[in-house]
């Protein structure tokens, strides 16, 4: 095995490394919040890692984008207004606008740096997105932001970088954020946020923990996972419903099709109604992992990742 050259690691569990090759670093740095690095890589393409941690790759982005925002948006009857809290690249953003019903997004992210680097190194990620008319671009404490605004939004989807202990976004997974959040979502309003890694090792680190946190407040929630091959692990999500007349989860492959044919402009790559059926169909160990959870994330009892 030729091991020469440049590598990238990353700590996956305290006992697992990723280990891939480097062929260029096109940024390497640190902004006010985070430690940034643009790669590009062999096997993945271009990658956004942040506080050491892949956030997406031009290989499979579109895997993980399309399952954060998809499912949640189509499970309201008609989004107009859109809440993104982070989203750096554009990704999240870019996905959001493909619905045909999304009059204007706001998208409020801390770091306006990664924003401006990702806007140089990683320009396929957003594909115009930030240039959209729709688009009102904030760099802010997304908590701060939800807390003080009057507006309320049909959806809030939350792509958040982890909860590192000592990282900027550990509050935005408590309980009091979720109240905010929620104070801000219209009658049949609907959260998504990213929840975690989901594999056997290490599921119940914060999946399941923001899955219990979540279903004490909304009437329904509904978790899920896909498997993002950067990041060499089933990842989670959860959706959390506001109003009675979404909590029922999308019922069949047709039913999900329709809905992406006659509400979405543009092809997927990933998302389609037998993915749906697949990604919200659990394993047992997670079904087990939510049942016996009985942690409520809080301020003052955050989870954190390793």
């Amino acid at each position: 095995m030729d091991l020469q050259g440049k590598w990238f690691f990353e700590l996956i569990t305290p006992d697992l490394v990723l280990l891939y090759r480097v062929k260029n670093f096109l940024y390497s740095g640190k902004t006010d919040y985070q430690d940034v690095e643009i790669l590009e890589t062999g096997t993945f393409g271009k990658s956004l890692v942040l506080d050491g941690k892949t956030q997406s790759t031009s290989a499979d982005e579109h895997i993980y984008h399309e399952a954060l925002a998809h499912p949640a948006l189509l499970l309201h009857p008609n989004p107009r207004s859109v809440f993104i809290g982070g989203g750096g690249e554009g990704a999240t953003l870019r996905e959001v606008l493909a619905h045909r019903s999304v009059e204007r997004v706001t998208m409020v992210d801390l770091d306006g740096r990664v924003v401006e680097l990702a806007r140089a190194h990683l320009p396929e990620h957003s594909r115009g997105a930030f240039d959209d008319p729709r688009t009102r671009l904030v760099h802010q404490d997304a908590r701060r932001y939800l807390a003080e605004t009057t507006e309320v939004y049909d959806a809030i989807v939350l792509d958040l970088v982890d909860p590192l202990e000592g990282g900027a976004a550990y509050t935005l997974y408590t309980r009091e954020f979720y109240e905010i959040a929620m104070s801000r979502l219209s009658r049949d309003g609907v959260l998504v946020t990213q929840s975690g890694p989901g594999s056997l090792l290490n599921h119940t680190e914060c999946f399941t923990a923001i899955v219990n946190t979540l279903s004490g407040l909304f009437p329904a929630t509904l978790p899920y996972a896909v498997y993002v091959p950067a990041f060499v692990t089933p990842w989670t999500f959860t959706i959390a419903l506001k109003g009675p007349a979404a909590a029922s989860s999308l019922s069949g492959p047709e039913e999900v099709d329709a809905l992406i044919g006659e509400r979405l402009q543009g092809r997927l790559r990933f998302y389609d109604g037998v993915t749906h059926r697949h990604m919200f169909s659990l394993p047992t160990y997670l079904r087990e992992g939510i049942a016996a959870e009985r942690r409520v994330v809080t301020d003052d009892a955050p989870v954190f990742m390793v």
